[in-house]
């Protein structure tokens, strides 16, 4: 059987732990290969290669580190489907899913290739007698990324290259369901130029992540993950002096109004509900219809979904794939069979959903939910499966009030033809991501991604401006050369003065 091995020091550095993490094919459900699981000793040598590293990476020049990452992002763009296929072969997503999601890490990358406009920093001169002040920015030293199974890929891409190019250097601890990805990234980076220990692949559990959290040589944190988790996250590195960015979970709405294009509102829902089996924490998995359209709306969404088709991701006309685990799957069926004794109609029940010839993948079907209340379990929790839940008000205001009222904030989106309603919606609404008739409003590379609440723990959002700030801290330098004709000052107790 393969195993997975750390990437330490440039190199594959096998695990030493004895401990190893099973990685299953999601659409058979057998047990393709073994992931090694560190121990606290190996979280130290990963931590140690990177700071070995940060001693000259962190003064290279920008040219030198820009120049690395050009050659990296032609090395990502040729080993697309490579990289993709590693995904769908662990996480299950369709092709076309896992090939997107490697595109939207590109963003990033390309976006650190333009790290020195970034990184320019302010001037002011004269502002006293002879005197100017400077802002700079530099970088942290040591950081590690935490990521989740179900981008395996892109969320790394998020963190790590905007990282490096900032001068850090990298531990990156993926997720151990679906680790083989995260490796060909290291590979590929060390293929482009990238010095050994500038970027480092550390698998395990718990204990590896505790390990980060708590060394003292690790400057900081992001996470992407569950809210539980991110919270966790959140106030175990605070607590060891760490600069955190903990994104958590989801529960993300769409409002429906009665002049909106309900064709299109349908093929919106439908596309962000059940898009990668739901594993994603921008899924909507709550549309919120205005009473008028509501009937109408769940039968196009409803008419929808029974055509989509679930398969093998290996397929090419599968539109969608199995759940992660069985135990997920199982987990995600329960929401469903329960929804009705909570109140709910059961409009489409994809529960016991299975694949001719893939009896044993963790398949489930599509689920629709109708006449949901706020107090349900399907409603409350993150599913983070193909379950869409239909919630009905009687207007625009009673809608806002009910999404606000929710204690996450990530992303939202309201479908509309009033330009009025929509411009008010994106000020009244406590979310970090609106979209206006886009119903994953997930940003571009330069804006930066982050929600509010309990989807977001710590105070900078991923990538962006926000990205590069997280992993820089700023320096202000105040300096006066004496001009030859100048007298000695002679000595001033006084407070410093700037006239």
């Amino acid at each position: 059987m393969k195993t997975v091995n750390h990437w330490i020091g440039g190199k594959t550095v096998e695990g030493t732990s004895g401990n190893f993490g099973p990685v299953t094919d999601p659409a058979t459900g057998a047990v393709t290969t073994r992931v090694a699981l560190a121990s606290t000793e190996e979280v130290d040598a990963a931590v140690q290669a990177a700071r070995t590293a940060y001693e000259t990476w962190g003064t290279s020049s920008l040219s030198a580190r820009t120049a690395v990452l050009f050659r990296y992002r032609a090395l990502l763009d040729s080993h697309r489907d490579e990289i993709a296929a590693l995904i769908t072969a662990e996480h299950g997503k369709v092709h076309s899913d896992a090939l997107g999601e490697v595109a939207r890490g590109l963003e990033i990358v390309e976006l650190a290739c333009g790290i020195t406009t970034q990184l320019k920093g302010e001037l002011s001169t004269q502002v006293s007698s002879r005197v100017d002040v400077s802002s700079i920015r530099q970088p942290l030293g040591v950081v590690a990324g935490i990521t989740p199974f179900n981008f395996p890929a892109m969320v790394p891409m998020w963190m790590f290259p905007l990282a490096i190019a900032c001068g850090n250097t990298f531990v990156l601890k993926p997720s151990e369901k679906d680790p083989s990805a995260a490796v060909l990234l290291a590979e590929l980076a060390a293929e482009a130029g990238l010095p050994d220990g500038v970027l480092n692949v550390l698998h395990g559990d718990k204990v590896a992540v505790d390990g980060l959290l708590a060394h003292p040589d690790v400057a900081a944190v992001s996470f992407v993950g569950s809210t539980p988790i991110a919270r966790y996250i959140h106030a175990t590195a605070s607590a060891n002096g760490k600069r955190v960015q903990a994104l958590g979970g989801a529960k993300n709405h769409m409002l429906v109004l009665p002049d909106a294009d309900l064709d299109a509102a349908a093929d919106a829902a439908v596309s962000a509900a059940y898009g990668s089996a739901g594993e994603r924490c921008m899924a909507i998995s709550a549309v919120v219809a205005v009473r008028s359209v509501a009937d109408e709306l769940v039968a196009k969404i409803r008419e929808r979904a029974e055509k989509i088709k679930i398969g093998p991701g290996t397929d090419p006309t599968s539109e969608m794939g199995p759940l992660i685990t069985a135990a997920h799957r199982d987990k995600v069926a329960s929401y469903v069979t329960g929804a009705a004794a909570q109140g709910a109609d059961v409009v489409l029940d994809g529960t016991g959903h299975t694949v001719e010839g893939f009896e044993d993948g963790h398949w489930i079907g599509l689920s629709l939910l109708d006449n949901v209340s706020t107090d349900s379990d399907a409603y409350r929790d993150e599913i983070f499966g193909p379950v869409l839940c239909v919630l009905r008000v009687d207007t625009y205001e009673d809608g806002v009030a009910l999404m606000n009222a929710s204690p996450f904030g990530n992303g939202t989106a309201i479908f509309t033809r009033d330009g009025g309603a929509a411009r008010r919606f994106q000020l009244e609404i406590e979310a970090g991501m609106v979209g206006v008739n886009v119903p994953i409003p997930v940003p571009v590379g330069y804006h930066s991604f982050g929600g509010w609440k309990d989807s977001l723990f710590g105070d900078h959002h991923i990538y962006g401006n926000d990205g590069v700030h997280f992993y820089t801290r700023g320096k202000v330098v105040t300096t006066r050369w004496p001009d030859p004709a100048d007298a000695p000052a002679g000595v001033d107790l006084g407070f410093p003065r700037n006239h």
